[in-house]
């Protein structure tokens, strides 16, 4: 087990520059399974996720070629279309393979996905989108068996605008016969950069960004070159660890549209913000003020942020309200904040933080990815030395994470606990 040992009380400030992002580069590549020719991504984030993505690849019979930061994958030769149980448990946005793999070759097996435990997380819509393309689906033992002999494009309204469903319809309906509309769809930025890398290869979708997607089936893709958006969590990430700790940064390489929401909070919070095309600048109050969120999905709070500026929120003037309205099990992170000093009292779905001037370093454990970067950014606000225990959920979604916040200033090291 890995762990993060944090000397606190340490302002950030200079320049990083933001990975791809990892909520992007996975459904992209699942892209390369629908494609016989090769295709080259660019700022693909080396994290834990994409590795076991890429494992999957291969196993099922892709070539896979890193070369400097480009990675060249090739699906001419995949022969298996059974994504492997063991790996499929490990990270929950494997799923998304099943609608590459259908839509190529009109069959998948593959088992329920894992990852972080955050709360209820069912395939169901991912299922139901299926059935109503015309493929059969059997359940066994975990184990989901999908074919067809033909996907049909069909009207597909979701219940909940999921974003892991609406890239599986995606990508199961590019070779589909006819068109597909997707109506309450996903309008995440992420949804954008998959249609857009689709469509690079001959694809034929529109409206992604949108409550409504249009996907016209086409015959064939073929090679393309694409460059990966960078990642908005991991900008707003290190944004909070500025604020937190009083700091002044620039984050490079970052899309100021695609976190708009969480930019505004910060603002709110006492933080000046400057903005350019490709990167922005933070410069925190001596004192943050409380604010209250609400987690919605795009072009609203996203839930992957709730946690880590409710880590900052420990420390601001007042009282701050976070609303959680997608994963209910997102305050695991809050029982850790107060063994540290923080004043967290959980109501429902709602997060209510009372600001306390000192936070203390204590030994803390990370149960999910976002829960996780949050306590590392409680050690850098706290006094004396945290330790942040089984690190490895962290580092499934944050490339180099304790490189770039030493580079900022921090005082942190990564330890092997035996």
């Amino acid at each position: 087990m890995l762990s993060y040992i944090i000397k606190g009380k340490t302002k950030l400030s200079g320049k990083a520059e933001a990975s791809g992002s990892k909520n992007a580069a996975l459904p992209i590549i699942a892209t390369a399974i629908l494609n016989p020719e090769p295709i080259t991504l660019y700022n693909i984030p080396n994290i834990e996720d994409t590795r076991i993505t890429l494992e999957i690849l291969k196993i099922l019979g892709c070539t896979v070629e890193k070369k400097n930061d480009k990675i060249t994958i090739c699906s001419k030769n995949m022969n298996k279309t059974t994504i492997p149980k063991e790996l499929m448990h490990k990270l929950r946005s494997t799923v998304v393979l099943a609608g590459a793999i259908i839509g190529r070759f009109k069959k998948a097996t593959f088992a329920f996905p894992g990852g972080c435990n955050i709360g209820a997380r069912p395939i169901d819509l991912h299922l139901e989108a299926f059935k109503k393309l015309g493929i059969d689906i059997e359940e066994k033992d975990d184990i989901i068996n999908c074919t067809c002999k033909e996907i049909i494009g069909k009207r597909i309204k979701l219940r909940f605008p999921s974003v892991g469903a609406t890239e599986n319809i995606i990508l199961a309906s590019v070779y589909a016969k006819g068109a597909t509309h997707i109506t309450n769809a996903a309008k995440e930025p992420e949804i954008k950069d998959l249609a857009r890398c689709l469509n690079s290869m001959g694809a034929k979708v529109y409206g992604a960004g949108t409550s409504e997607i249009t996907i016209f089936g086409v015959r064939q893709l073929h090679r393309t070159t694409y460059k990966i958006i960078s990642d908005r969590i991991e900008t707003g990430t290190l944004l909070c660890a500025a604020a937190g700790t009083g700091g002044n940064i620039t984050i490079k390489n970052a899309n100021p549209e695609n976190l708009l929401t969480v930019l505004y909070s910060l603002k709110e919070a006492g933080c000046q913000i400057t903005l350019s095309k490709n990167s922005i600048k933070l410069k925190a109050p001596k004192k943050l003020k409380a604010i209250n969120i609400k987690t919605e999905p795009y072009p609203g709070f996203p839930t992957d942020m709730q946690p880590i500026i409710g880590a900052i929120l420990t420390k601001a003037e007042g009282e701050s309200i976070i609303e959680e309205n997608i994963f209910e099990n997102r305050f695991k992170y809050a029982d850790e904040l107060s063994r540290m000093g923080a004043n967290i009292e959980i109501k429902d779905k709602k997060l209510i933080i009372k600001g306390v001037d000192n936070l203390y370093g204590k030994e803390v454990m990370s149960k999910d990815l976002r829960g996780g970067a949050a306590l590392v950014i409680a050690g850098l606000m706290s006094e004396g030395i945290t330790k942040v225990e089984n690190i490895e959920y962290i580092l499934r979604g944050y490339e180099n994470l304790d490189e770039k916040l030493i580079n900022l200033g921090a005082n942190i090291k990564k330890e092997k606990v035996v």
